[in-house]
């Protein structure tokens, strides 16, 4: 199968024929703090928001879809089996330190990743370990080899099919960096200490990409990110000077600035707020919804949480559509599942978890888990697409917990280097509320994602069926079988496994001031900022 893409038109903002194309700098409201600048140590989109300005990767999505088209890679094909990949790269293409893209960069990204040493750092490859399987050595491991065919076609050799690709090298933790940027600043370099992680200078000081943007710099106690137009950049060069992406944790605050004119564009905007901003004159860019918001449950800590009565009373506790009522954006629905219904493998007869209190409280006692106690996590200082406000969300759950005999005890953490690594490194939780926009139109990006392997997020290590299942599906060829099998795992999740609660699906928005043309909204919350323009 080849699926190719036309190369980007020049831009006319060096000629002059782009009349919307005024300079200036734009600055955009961000929802929290990045944890750093290097792709393959992220998973979040507060990181993705500037790395996505920086980097770019061998395949991309059309301005606006989940479709896919060509990146630093002007096409791709893969042979027969589904295993080997060839990518025929654009020709030009530089990294901001003037290194060329070519075969041997590319592989040398790839291998990075396989061969990368350490606890600590594998700890913080969440899409690689996702995705790939597995590092070297591991029998689980999914890529074999990069190797260069010639300067402009890396070939990439997978020691299995995966349903996950060509969609997940759009990934942005999959964004190719400059190899020489990366061992002249010790990129691999991440060291923890308890609970904190400590990341190299490539990945806080000099992140190198071919993208729109290069990296100014990061002023943490002003909160602002600085982005410069990369004047060589291959595509579509910035309409701007410069971008700022201005942390403002506080969803009120972030309203605030906008009105008054300090930033140009917010992120994630209260719900109950978007009709007034509209009346008010700004731009409200509302994304579909492809994301999910879960109540996390992790079995390690908690015995009780082993039983399965136990985790369907959880769900019966739930008052989801009076919480998709009352704190969701318009336009959200409640979850059965957890991947939208757009995706293949979504299964109509799903068993579904109506409010039923009383039946909550019954399978407690059955289960000899009256009086369960829970530490239930949920960030603070953050607002996600899937997640408006966080405290909100979690009270009126606890709430629900609390009404059906379940004492609950509220642990607020800080998104990142508390509640991120707390939930997903340590399992210090019994509950928590997390979510996931989707990053490629495939099953195994939601449910793959969260649930085919074992997570120290769910504490599900012995869940060998459920794993076996998910693997099952996503390397199933036929297109038709995989349909089914998928909509088997989603009716089993339900029914058999489930190790969390979907909670809802949520259609995120942006707002941006008046004069600002050309903020195309993704579905994937996969803005980028080159095609913004500012008009007097």
């Amino acid at each position: 199968m080849m699926i190719g893409a036309a190369g980007c038109a020049k831009s006319d903002r060096d000629s002059g024929g782009d009349k919307s194309a005024t300079g200036g700098t734009f600055i955009f409201a961000g929802a929290g703090d990045p944890k750093n600048f290097d792709p393959i140590f992220n998973d979040d989109g507060e990181s993705f928001r500037p790395i996505r300005q920086i980097y770019d990767t061998l395949v991309t999505h059309k301005p606006g879809t989940a479709d896919l088209t060509g990146g630093l890679a002007e096409s791709w094909s893969n042979d027969p089996t589904g295993k080997i990949w060839t990518f025929k790269l654009r020709q030009g293409v530089k990294f901001h330190d003037g290194t060329p893209l070519d075969a041997a960069a590319v592989c040398a990204n790839f291998d990075r990743w396989y061969n990368m040493k350490g606890d600590a750092a594998q700890s913080q490859m969440i899409y690689y370990a996702d995705v790939f399987g597995g590092f070297a050595g591991s029998p689980d491991a999914v890529y074999d080899n990069c190797k260069a065919q010639d300067a402009a076609t890396p070939v990439v050799t997978m020691k299995k099919y995966k349903g996950a690709f060509p969609g997940a090298f759009a990934l942005t933790a999959f964004s190719i960096a400059s190899p020489t940027a990366m061992k002249q600043y010790g990129a691999d370099t991440v060291t923890q200490s308890g609970d904190s992680f400590a990341y190299s200078a490539f990945a806080n000081e000099h992140p190198t990409g071919t993208g729109a943007f290069t990296f100014g710099g990061w002023n943490k106690a002003t909160g602002e990110i600085t982005l410069t137009r990369n004047p060589d950049y291959w595509g579509d060069k910035a309409k701007v000077d410069k971008v700022i992406i201005k942390v403002i944790k506080d969803e009120n605050t972030r309203k605030q600035e906008l009105r008054a004119g300090t930033v140009q564009a917010i992120d994630f905007p209260a719900p109950a707020d978007r009709k007034a901003l509209a009346d008010e004159g700004y731009n409200v860019l509302p994304r579909p919804a492809f994301n999910i918001l879960y109540l996390g449950i992790n079995q390690k800590n908690n015995p009780k949480l082993k039983d399965l009565r136990v985790r369907q009373a959880i769900a019966y506790a739930l008052n989801r559509a009076q919480l998709v009522q009352t704190k969701a954006p318009g336009g959200s629905k409640v979850a059965d599942e957890f991947l939208p219904d757009t995706v293949l493998g979504y299964a109509t007869d799903v068993q579904k978890y109506e409010y039923n209190i009383d039946k909550a409280k019954q399978l407690l006692a059955d289960a000899g888990a009256t009086g369960l106690t829970l530490n239930f996590y949920y960030p603070t200082e953050v607002t996600r697409p899937y997640m408006p406000n966080p405290q909100e969300i979690f009270t009126v759950l606890a709430n629900d917990l609390q009404a059906a005999g379940i004492k609950v005890n509220g642990v607020p953490r800080p998104w990142n280097g508390g509640f991120k690594d707390d939930v997903q490194q340590f399992g210090k939780q019994d509950l928590h509320i997390l979510g996931w926009t989707g990053d490629y139109n495939d099953p195994g990006n939601f449910v793959g994602t969260f649930f085919g392997r074992p997570k120290v997020e769910f504490g599900d290590q012995a869940m060998t069926e459920m794993f076996d299942a998910i693997g099952k599906a996503d390397a199933t060829v036929d297109q038709n079988a995989k349909k089914a099998a998928f909509e088997q795992v989603n009716r089993d999740l339900a029914t058999k496994w489930l190790p969390a609660v979907p909670i809802w699906h949520a259609p995120p928005a942006l707002v941006t001031t008046k004069n600002v043309q050309g903020l195309v909204p993704s579905p994937l919350t996969a803005e980028t900022f080159n095609t913004v323009s500012i008009t007097k």
